[in-house]
């Protein structure tokens, strides 16, 4: 089965029934400002990293309802509805965080502004992007902030949803992960992929040595030896054997990796193949990550953790309406009142006070018109579609930079794996 090119579906019933409702109401046309933002960070997180904004943007482009997706909804919404439906097109403006940048609790991670009809039917398709892809991603970051200057291997796709393992790749990538297994991700993205051999290549063949000698040969020296299938000691040995001191890597992906590693980097050295480096999997967290810091591990592959969020698979954004045209064309500011669930009107506008050393101080928001640059702080949201053309599209070389920036300015606590609260305070003004 082909993937469909429209987007149009990926949504929820009820964003339709609304909008038939708005237009038999005369409201739909209502020029309306939606806004995405996160009323916590997830427990304990000290801070989250925007990511998804480029795949968002693509689906923004492809939501349109064309024959095919229109059929699907004869029993749903009415034929005047589906007329509508057949011209949509969001010719409205959004601006947004730009992916790899860090959020706190209430920053506007999205601003959406265009007719009612328009920006409400981007509510599920926006928010099952940012929320998946943020996750990970602040997953992701916490894993690479432990890790240093060891890099991070994604290898989850065996570990979630075939197309969500595409995204995975690309939200960690954007967090500062080196390389992935999904080669789905190099063909769509462009993130590097890499891999070798699993435990099932050595069992094929009649003995670990064959094996050995079958991947040096097909992949060079350079390669990396899975070692733990049988005796980790013997396996080294038959490794250094068959590719001389100067093979790639061993990977270990069992057992106590910390003393293992230990006792493997004594052997390597033994042997002479100083340069062999140490690769370690095996449902890796950042909590593992950083306890086997002090072990002569020279890289992380990680997959089950990370594809679920480490714990935290979503990110409880939310998607709403604050603020919109008044029946006499004035824009006018509008708020939920739930209790747990209150939301705060007015269009938003947000930037990063920094204090004279470059360190971020607070999330500055402010409410109505933009806050008062004192000098030190950073501007946070940028132009991504205008009048329904794209104009923030950019690569993922360029988020992954601007993650690591970003990163680098939070206040050194934003590096504690303890549970805590958000490393700087939400500021509204």
């Amino acid at each position: 089965m082909t993937r469909a090119s429209s987007t149009a579906l990926l949504t929820d019933h009820y964003e339709l029934t609304m909008l038939q409702a708005a237009l038999a109401a005369g409201t739909a046309s209502r020029r309306s400002v939606f806004e995405l933002f996160p009323r916590r960070l997830p427990e304990g997180r000290r801070y989250g990293v925007v990511a998804g904004v480029g795949r968002a943007l693509d689906a923004v482009e492809a939501f349109r309802f064309d024959d095919e997706t229109l059929a699907v909804l004869e029993d749903v919404v009415d034929e005047p509805t589906r007329a509508w439906l057949a011209d949509y097109r969001f010719r409205g403006d959004i601006w947004g965080y730009a992916e790899g940048e860090a959020y706190f609790p209430y920053s506007p991670l999205l601003r959406v502004e265009a007719s009612f009809a328009e920006a409400v039917l981007l509510e599920t398709l926006l928010l099952s992007i940012y929320n998946h892809d943020a996750a990970i991603a602040s997953a992701a970051s916490r894993m690479t902030f432990v890790a240093g200057d060891r890099p991070c291997i994604e290898m989850g796709s065996r570990r979630t949803h075939e197309e969500a393992a595409v995204a995975c790749a690309r939200a960690a990538y954007v967090a500062g992960f080196a390389t992935s297994s999904n080669l789905a991700a190099r063909q769509r993205y462009g993130v590097p992929s890499t891999g070798t051999s699993a435990h099932s290549f050595t069992l094929l063949h009649d003995s670990e040595e064959q094996a050995f000698r079958a991947q040096v040969k097909s992949l060079g020296e350079g390669t990396t030896l899975l070692v733990d299938t049988y005796d980790i000691a013997e396996a080294v040995r038959l490794g250094v054997e068959v590719a001389g001191p100067s093979l790639g890597a061993v990977r270990l992906d069992s057992g106590d990796l910390g003393a293992l590693a230990q006792e493997v980097r004594a052997q390597l050295d033994a042997l002479g193949a100083h340069d062999t480096r140490i690769l370690v999997t095996s449902d890796l967290d950042e909590f593992a990550i950083a306890a086997l810091a002090a072990a002569p591990v020279d890289g992380y592959g990680v997959g089950t953790q990370l594809v679920t969020g480490s714990g935290h698979p979503t990110c409880g954004f939310v998607y709403k309406l604050v603020a919109h045209e008044d029946a006499s064309g004035e824009l006018v500011s509008v708020a939920k009142k739930s209790q747990d669930k209150a939301s705060i009107g007015g269009r938003k506008f947000a930037l990063r006070r920094r204090g004279a050393d470059g360190v971020a101080q607070a999330e500055v928001v402010g409410v109505g018109e933009p806050a008062v640059d004192d000098g030190d702080d950073r501007q946070l949201l940028v132009e991504l579609v205008r009048g329904g053309e794209v104009v923030g599209r950019e690569s993922l070389e360029v988020a992954r930079a601007r993650h690591l920036a970003a990163r680098a300015e939070l206040p050194r606590d934003a590096q504690k794996m303890s549970r805590g609260e958000p490393v700087i305070p939400t500021l509204h003004v």
